[in-house]
């Protein structure tokens, strides 16, 4: 019997609605979401939020396959006092910037068929086919 739950919180959390997970959590601490500090900010100022929407963004419009590493190169060029550790930073902004404004991306529903949940049957009338046993007709649906 090791599946048994002997843990207090596992049972209350089981009986309360909610996974075990958020009551051991909510027994380290009780309290609100909104009595607890807001998570901070950034630790330091955007380094790309002066070449943004005068040369990237420009960039993405004309050429939007464009990657990071390329971005990165060209503005290194233009600008040669950013800091080529701007790279991560740049990847995530265009990443957010293609999922607002980026080509539509193609939509797929998967069609999962388990063996043995569905099944199609189908039976067809056969006693307009005259089928006789022993002089009698036979009336019978075929599978």
């Amino acid at each position: 019997m090791k599946f048994r739950q002997t843990d207090g919180v596992a049972i209350s959390a089981a009986k309360s609605g909610f996974s075990p997970t958020s009551g051991y959590r909510l027994e380290v601490d009780g309290r609100m979401p909104s009595q607890k500090r807001p998570p901070r900010g950034r630790r330091r100022e955007d380094p790309l939020v002066e070449v943004w929407d005068e040369e990237v963004v420009p960039m993405l419009i004309a050429a939007p396959a464009l990657r990071p590493v390329a971005v990165l190169k060209e503005l290194m060029r233009r600008r040669p006092e950013l800091d080529p550790k701007v790279r991560r930073t740049l990847e995530r902004r265009l990443r957010a910037w293609r999922a607002v404004n980026g080509p539509d991306q193609d939509v797929i529903f998967r069609q999962v068929h388990d063996p043995g949940r569905l099944g199609l049957s189908d039976f067809t009338d056969m006693s307009d086919l005259g089928v006789t046993i022993a002089g009698a007709p036979l009336d019978h649906r075929r599978f």
